[in-house]
């Protein structure tokens, strides 16, 4: 039986990225999908590696904390234009279900699917899920989880941990050599990763800059990603090092994250879900400095679950000052068992086949 999938995704790279694995795995089961993504530049720069699937954009929002206010009025009418559009879009498509990969995206497609019959999910990521993911699931058949730790959340539903999917590319990594010299980096040298999110850092890009002579004197070099808005800044800091700024590759935006895994002997990360999926997945020992911003503290407490299990080491932004950064990355680096053990954890954390747990309950309740 070929089912025909709207998958709501985007708005991040957090939500785009696992809502892409799910249109493969179930693309390879011989199914029909259509990702529908935000308006946003990240999902148009993401998507287009993916020529091979189907995307549409919807002009979505975010709901504004201030209940009332102007931008309440706003929110609700383009919600329920949205709604309007994703009814419009699923009945066209023939949707058989629907499934919100988390964000502001997944809220109007879900409900517009619950409204003309298809089966309906949302999956959630974190380990403390956000407002929008608890409204949606009150539209779902099933929610889906990525933590064990989420659940207590969704009492009032039905919920399946699952993981969160990672791309299919993770799993055809090049070789260190032919990675590095993608990014014409010493495949001999240790090297450490350093990604934002598809925001960017800012306070990890500066705590890397100060890091960078103490890296340089110990012979590390470093694979530098600072998300678009702050690679003019980022780059001004590094020219500006005194004694320069070691062997390191810069860029703003990388479009080939299995070269940069491959390269890397250690990660410095935000801790967004997919990210920590990817590197559980590729059992990379990582730093991970979570967003101090984020909705709920949502990244703390993934941090959290990872720190705890001894698959990662916790550092908090504000506790990166002084060449804080460096004294943790070059005391990873000199210790080859603590780096062993947190790849081994890290490793054990990971849910192989999230993607075909997706697609498969999907089918279950299709059927």
């Amino acid at each position: 039986m070929t089912l025909k999938i709207l998958i709501a995704c985007g708005g991040t790279g957090g939500h785009l990225f696992p809502g892409i694995a799910v249109a493969e795995a179930l693309r390879a089961r011989g199914h029909e999908t259509l990702a529908l993504i935000s308006e946003k530049d990240i999902d148009a720069l993401a998507s287009k590696g993916y020529s091979h699937l189907n995307f549409k954009s919807l002009p979505a929002v975010g709901m504004p904390r201030k209940k009332l206010s102007p931008a309440m009025l706003k929110f609700v009418f383009r919600y329920f234009a949205t709604v309007k559009e994703c009814k419009k879009i699923a009945r066209q498509f023939g949707a058989d279900a629907v499934i919100g990969m988390g964000g502001f995206t997944s809220l109007p497609p879900v409900a517009a699917g619950k409204k003309i019959g298809a089966k309906a999910f949302v999956h959630d990521s974190n380990a403390v899920p956000g407002k929008s993911n608890r409204r949606t699931a009150t539209y779902c058949n099933e929610v889906l989880l990525g933590f064990e730790e989420a659940s207590k959340f969704f009492s009032g539903s039905k919920t399946a941990v699952v993981g969160t999917p990672v791309r299919p590319e993770m799993d055809a990594l090049p070789d260190r050599e032919a990675a590095a010299a993608n990014f014409q980096l010493d495949p001999s040298k240790k090297t450490v990763l350093i990604i934002g999110g598809s925001q960017g850092a800012r306070g990890v890009n500066l705590a890397v800059v100060e890091a960078l002579p103490a890296l340089r004197d110990a012979g590390v070099q470093v694979l530098h990603f600072t998300g678009p808005k702050e690679y003019d800044a980022t780059k001004i800091r590094y020219d500006r090092v005194p004694g320069g700024a070691g062997s390191h590759f810069l860029a703003p935006f990388c479009s080939d994250m299995p070269a940069a895994y491959a390269a890397a002997h250690l990660v410095v990360a935000r801790s967004g879900a997919s990210t920590l999926a990817e590197l559980s997945y590729l059992g990379l020992p990582s730093v991970l400095v979570p967003y101090p911003y984020a909705a709920d503290n949502h990244q703390m407490r993934n941090a959290e679950v990872f720190s705890k299990k001894e698959a990662a080491v916790l550092a908090p932004e504000d506790t990166l000052v002084g060449g804080r950064l460096a004294e943790i990355l070059i005391s990873l680096f000199e210790d080859e068992a603590k780096l062993a053990k947190l790849s081994t954890n890290s490793r054990n954390l990971s849910h192989r086949d999230a993607a075909g747990a997706i697609a498969e309950r999907i089918e279950k309740a299709c059927v």
